[in-house]
């Protein structure tokens, strides 16, 4: 079911926008090219350290940043944990087959990836972070304390906002698991997602035990003779359970791939 993929020249060329603008209609409220560029402008003013402004990823950023960088470093921030809380109806999502995204919610910790921008490139760079997360406002930009192995670093971070009608609340790991399983759109498929990050997470040596016992329930519900191709399905089909083997190999790092690190 993928047709478009999520690189920086996607996502600057205005592909990914008319993607989801295609997908989600006329009624859905996008952010304009003035609110993001204040928004950055503020984002920006409020830096700890204007000279080191670094990008924590959770998700697809861990293996798919698409932005430029010059540091990169395992991280982790107390008071946020990772969860599955946004509706995905495009990108890994469509009206007919909706996903679900990871965000980040207060409680907890979260550990990932930061990255730090090169001083002089901040302001376009976290443009291009905006144009891929920010597109429909569902994320709110905050600052969060950064533990990583080097000491304490500050990063722009995308937690849930509450306030958006994308916002899922209490849904249930069973319900999730059967959104991940059945959610596809224009990016792939949101069993995918899933996979991608545990299996990024555990070549860091990161275990999220919530994570992996959601992906053990989601192969459980994928039927067909591979996951990855499984995971775009109906829900009547997920009464089918038959065994699925170890995920694929990533497609984004492999040697030579630009998001490589």
């Amino acid at each position: 079911m993928a047709s478009l993929k999520l690189t920086r020249e996607s996502i600057l060329s205005g592909a990914l926008h008319d993607s989801a603008r295609a997908l989600l209609g006329a009624g859905t409220r996008f952010m304009t090219a003035e609110e993001r560029q204040r928004q950055i402008h503020e984002v920006i003013a409020r830096a700890p350290q204007p000279e080191r402004v670094w990008v924590f990823g959770y998700g697809s950023l861990i293996w798919n940043p698409a932005f430029h960088f010059v540091e990169r470093r395992t991280a982790r921030v107390h008071g946020y944990h990772r969860q599955f809380c946004l509706w995905a109806r495009a990108g890994r999502g469509s009206p007919e087959k909706p996903g679900l995204m990871l965000s980040l919610e207060h409680g907890g910790s979260c550990h990932g990836v930061a990255y730090r921008l090169h001083p002089k490139h901040v302001a376009t760079e976290l443009d291009v972070v905006w144009r891929r997360e920010m597109l429909t406002m569902a994320y709110r930009p905050v600052w969060v304390t950064l533990r990583t192995p080097r000491g304490l670093e500050h990063a722009v971070a995308f937690a849930a906002n509450r306030a958006h009608e994308r916002y899922v609340r209490e849904l249930g790991e069973a319900a999730t698991a059967q959104y991940l399983a059945t959610g596809a759109g224009p990016l792939g498929c949101c069993a995918d997602y899933l996979f991608d990050t545990v299996e990024h997470l555990r070549e860091l040596g990161i275990r999220d035990r919530q994570l992996e016992a959601l992906e053990r329930r989601v192969r459980g519900l994928l039927p067909g003779p591979r996951a990855a191709d499984a995971a775009c399905v109906s829900l009547p089909q997920l009464k089918a359970r038959a065994p699925v083997p170890a995920s694929r190999p990533c497609r984004c790092c492999r040697p030579g791939c630009p998001a490589r690190w």
